[in-house]
């Protein structure tokens, strides 16, 4: 829980948003609940961190959930601020981060790396943590140990895996030992040496919605619906009580998740149809680095102001 101070237009915007009852329909958007009070020198409001049933609530209360990756403490950080609801330290890294292919090579001692460095940075979102490829395929036994692991090391709420009716046995001993779940159907980028192709967009109605309600019965608290198609996906929302978070499965999922490296536009030639570049990071810094490497060398950095006399 943090406490952030507010400047004038910040007081205005949380009156207008949360004191006025004019024309407010849903008062608390993002899931998160809000304390009001003074200090002897400010005027604060106290944020509480999402949490799982917190989650699970957005889906009935129908407030769209925010979801995007994050595998150190500076991005983490930046999101955190940026008041997104939950953050995933992805298996992804293994190609946005270490340069691999697929998600396979990633180990369960690099997820808890990258993992303690997001939590240490988060103070407000919902922090889970991929299961990486064979860290709970072998037995549910197995997964608990490496689940609870991620937990204890890490700091972080939850765990996500990929898979709903192969999966339910291993989803229910992780509920119940007391470790919160979110399932992956659709696109399962972990089964990749067995489809043999990334990116294709899944249209068996009949089998995502068994493998949803499946990963629904066995207690996960969310699931993340990866390239579905729209119609599919909007239906399967429909049946579940769970939030659904979507990647390529459009809009009337609960809640969206991008790879962060992706949507800041920092993957070079990675352009799929459901990916919207917020912004161009990679350019800007490479423009940045060349600008600095020419001061360097023509000796116009440090200047005078950045010398210590």
């Amino acid at each position: 829980m943090t406490r952030c101070p507010l400047r004038l237009r910040g007081i205005i915007k949380f009156i207008h948003l949360y004191l006025c009852p004019i024309g407010l329909q849903n008062p608390l958007p993002k899931c998160l609940t809000f304390n009001v009070g003074w200090t002897t020198s400010k005027f604060v409001i106290i944020m509480k961190s999402m949490t799982v049933p917190g989650f699970i609530a957005a889906k009935q209360s129908q407030n769209k959930i925010t979801m995007l990756t994050a595998y150190d403490y500076t991005w983490a950080g930046i999101v955190d601020a940026a008041e997104i609801d939950a953050i995933l330290v992805g298996d992804t890294l293994g190609m946005v981060v270490q340069g691999h292919a697929t998600t396979l090579p990633v180990t369960l001692d690099e997820m808890i790396y990258h993992g303690k460095m997001v939590a240490r940075a988060t103070r407000q979102a919902l922090v889970i943590i991929d299961l990486p490829f064979l860290s709970y395929q072998v037995s549910p036994e197995k997964a608990i140990e490496n689940a609870g692991r991620i937990l204890k090391e890490t700091g972080a709420s939850a765990v996500k895996l990929e898979g709903g009716v192969s999966q339910a046995g291993t989803i229910a001993a992780l509920v119940n030992a007391d470790i919160p779940v979110m399932a992956h159907v659709g696109f399962k980028p972990q089964s990749v040496r067995s489809t043999g192709v990334m990116g294709k967009i899944q249209r068996d109605e009949e089998l995502l919605l068994a493998d949803a309600q499946a990963a629904e019965q066995a207690g996960a608290f969310g699931i993340v619906l990866e390239m579905i198609a729209g119609p599919i996906a909007a239906r399967i929302t429909e049946k579940l009580s769970i939030p659904t978070i979507g990647i390529g499965s459009g809009v009337d999922c609960d809640g969206q998740v991008l790879v962060l490296n992706d949507m800041l536009g920092m993957t070079d030639g990675f352009s799929p149809k459901f990916l919207k570049q917020f912004a161009q990071v990679r350019e800007v810094a490479t423009q940045a680095i060349e600008t600095y490497a020419a001061e360097v060398k023509s000796g116009s950095y440090p200047g005078e102001e950045h010398t210590h006399q």
